[in-house]
């Protein structure tokens, strides 16, 4: 019985562990609209190097002409790692291109799905799958 003990608490540790994270990840349609496309050209303002996705803050001007900052959602940074982006991939003060999705609220300013169009025309990561720089 002694032996069995700790299979089971293994196997339960490892049950949870799964639950939590299969429900912490979430599609891209639950967060973003296929219907509001969004295209801007700002400046990078911050990127925030996290788990489970990076974000590139990118600031442009609003209809009134006042700064807006978006949050362009990008892939979990071991991903782009290995898909070549590094945390200087981009500098901030940068001047991009996105193409993304806007999120389902309307108070985010969360964009997914993106493709991020550095100056020179080089795509720095596109839409489903973020994780892969483009050499062009």
């Amino acid at each position: 019985m002694t032996r069995r003990t700790p299979s089971i608490f293994t196997a339960a540790l490892a049950l949870f562990a799964f639950e939590c994270t299969a429900s912490a990840h979430h599609s891209t349609a639950a967060e973003f609209d296929m219907h509001k496309p969004v295209t801007f050209t700002g400046k990078v303002k911050k990127i925030q190097w996290m788990n489970p996705h990076i974000y590139t803050l990118i600031e442009t001007k609003g209809a009134n002409g006042t700064p807006v900052v978006y949050r362009v959602e990008g892939g979990p940074p071991n991903a782009l790692f290995r898909a070549g982006w590094r945390m200087d991939t981009l500098k901030v003060g940068d001047t991009v291109t996105v193409q993304g999705l806007r999120a389902k609220n309307e108070s985010s300013m969360n964009v997914g799905q993106a493709t991020i169009t550095t100056a020179d025309g080089k795509k720095v990561f596109s839409g489903n799958n973020p994780a892969r720089v483009a050499t062009q």
